[in-house]
């Protein structure tokens, strides 16, 4: 497995996996056209904090993490985080976001914070289970076309040790 960040060359896959009916539900954009992506494919590659993560020389997920500045340099944010639905149960998201966590932490980053939906349990354990914690919730966050209603998203953090990350 390797890491690395993404590069238009990725568009394709990123889409797949993107809009994947598994995936789409949980990430910021509704199902949208490859000509509508290209744009959001566009913004992510020029935030220099958008990784894919390869298997076997395929890409087979992706996350954000951005860094806090100034006084809060020490803050990560892990967002748009996806396996492909094949990859689901796997453990490489796991391992994706175990390996991302300890990168930030060799550049001193000392607390990781993400956001999971509230209609999300499996997520929520996912992270739970990683050691992130929740802090609280962002009532009525967005709004999915094919809700009615409003989601709230809860934020959760974890807090890396001194002695290690893990």
């Amino acid at each position: 497995m390797s890491h690395r960040l993404a590069t238009l060359a990725d568009f394709e896959a990123v889409y797949a996996i993107y809009m994947a009916d598994e995936v789409i539900p949980y990430l910021g954009f509704d199902p949208m056209s490859r000509a509508s992506f290209l744009g959001v494919m566009q913004g992510l590659v020029a935030s220099r904090a958008f990784y894919v993560v390869e298997r076997e020389g395929r890409v087979r997920g992706f996350y954000r993490a951005s860094r806090g500045e100034g006084r809060a340099r020490h803050v990560a944010r892990l967002g748009t985080l996806a396996v492909a639905p094949e990859e689901q149960g796997s453990g490489l998201a796991r391992s994706m976001i175990e390996a991302a966590i300890a990168t930030l932490y060799a550049d001193g980053v000392t607390r990781i914070e993400l956001t999971v939906e509230a209609d999300n349990p499996r997520a929520q354990r996912f992270y739970g289970k990683l050691g992130f914690e929740l802090e609280g919730t962002m009532r009525h966050a967005y709004r999915r076309s094919d809700d009615s209603g409003y989601v709230d998203q809860l934020l959760m953090a974890r807090l890396l040790s001194a002695a290690s990350p893990g």
